[in-house]
């Protein structure tokens, strides 16, 4: 009785961590140390305000509440007043713990806060693995798969049958010939593909806080879509002038100083797609992050003209965030807007401040694409 005591406390109390997220999710959105303080399967999340009461028995003879002199009514006294040494504070303490969540429950709590809709993957799925499913019964296996309702069934229709079995005295022995053990039988599973390619301006006017607004935004669009798909592939590119692929530390720590080529990105990611990610066995994400600051010579009709006719009629969805800058001009999301709003594959988000990752997340991710 105990233990299911304690286990109904312990999911009680989960319910009342994941309710705490849902209500700060914004905030804990806008969060990067959070992200420090990843694993590989859970994220650990500071919880302020959340008591966990402990219990601890003394003996008898020790006082305490309800014990020592006193009638029934009786208010309860402030104390000695005494005091240590040092000045009291004035202010209340806080209480923080860290709780680990799974990162597929906050995948869930994500989806759920921000009522995204699941995907609906394209293209064929080429990755087929091999799952064991145990759907019959046989007479011989290990033990570790012996079955023990359908031995014991076998085991009492045998004593029934042959008179052995006493009603009085109703002890059923299995034989040899009663065992009976799980079998399976291999499935061929297919499983969606999908990958995500980053894309980053790292000139001069992107600044090491221009890359932890896209860190965190990239944290939150990968713990999405890793729930969505059974592989995820994931590359990084980073461009100035020129373009060029790269590691994730490269990417989230690179400086560069040159100027802002941003058709050479989209060049080197439609060359990556045609080469290694066929549109027709992948699902496909592209986002690129930049200040919209780009060089002129109609480098931007290029992007454009790249997106239409390339791109955008290969991918899922290909998103652009627009991060503030105090040295970008922030043209090249309203030329976007101005000629390729209105296609349906591409969405404009623009992220000013952390306390906007929130809503990029739900304009990226909003469509279920």
């Amino acid at each position: 009785m105990s233990i299911h005591r304690a286990e109904r406390d312990l999911n009680r109390f989960r319910q009342i961590v994941r309710g705490k997220i849902k209500k700060d999710l914004r905030k804990y959105m806008s969060q990067g140390e959070m992200i420090g303080r990843q694993g590989r399967k859970y994220v650990s999340i500071p919880l302020p305000q959340i008591d966990l009461p402990q219990f601890r028995y003394g003996t008898r003879q020790s006082g305490g509440v309800g014990q020592g002199d006193g009638n029934v009514g009786d208010p309860i006294g402030q104390g000695d007043g005494q005091s240590g040494q040092g000045e009291a504070g004035s202010e209340p303490g806080q209480h923080v713990i860290e709780v680990d969540v799974t990162i597929e429950e906050l995948a869930q709590i994500l989806g759920e806060e921000l009522q995204l809709p699941n995907i609906q993957p394209k293209g064929k799925k080429n990755i087929v693995s091999q799952k064991d499913r145990y759907s019959g019964i046989r007479r011989v296996g290990p033990d570790s798969l012996r079955h023990f309702k359908r031995t014991y069934r076998e085991a009492l229709k045998r004593q029934i049958s042959s008179g052995e079995y006493n009603l009085a005295d109703p002890i059923v022995v299995p034989i040899r010939q009663d065992m009976r053990y799980r079998s399976w039988k291999e499935t061929l599973q297919p499983e969606s593909n999908a990958v995500i390619i980053y894309m980053m301006d790292v000139s001069g006017s992107m600044g090491a806080e221009q890359k932890e607004l896209v860190r965190i935004t990239a944290f939150w669009i990968e713990t999405w879509l890793r729930s969505q798909y059974k592989a995820i592939d994931i590359r990084y590119i980073v461009h100035d002038a020129a373009a060029k692929e790269v590691d994730q530390e490269t990417f989230y720590h690179i400086r560069e100083g040159g100027g802002t080529k941003i058709s050479s990105a989209y060049k080197l990611c439609n060359k990556l797609i045609d080469e290694r990610y066929p549109a027709d066995e992948w699902n496909i994400y592209p986002f690129h992050f930049s200040d919209g600051d780009n060089w002129g010579g109609g480098d931007t009709r290029e992007c454009i003209e790249l997106l239409r006719t390339q791109l955008l009629p290969k991918v899922n969805q290909f998103c652009y965030g627009q991060v503030r800058s105090l040295y970008g001009s922030g043209r090249f999301a309203h030329d976007l807007e101005e000629h390729l709003g209105k296609h349906e594959a591409l969405v404009i988000s623009e992220i000013a401040d952390r306390d906007d990752i929130y809503d990029a997340i739900k304009d990226f991710l909003g469509k279920g694409r």
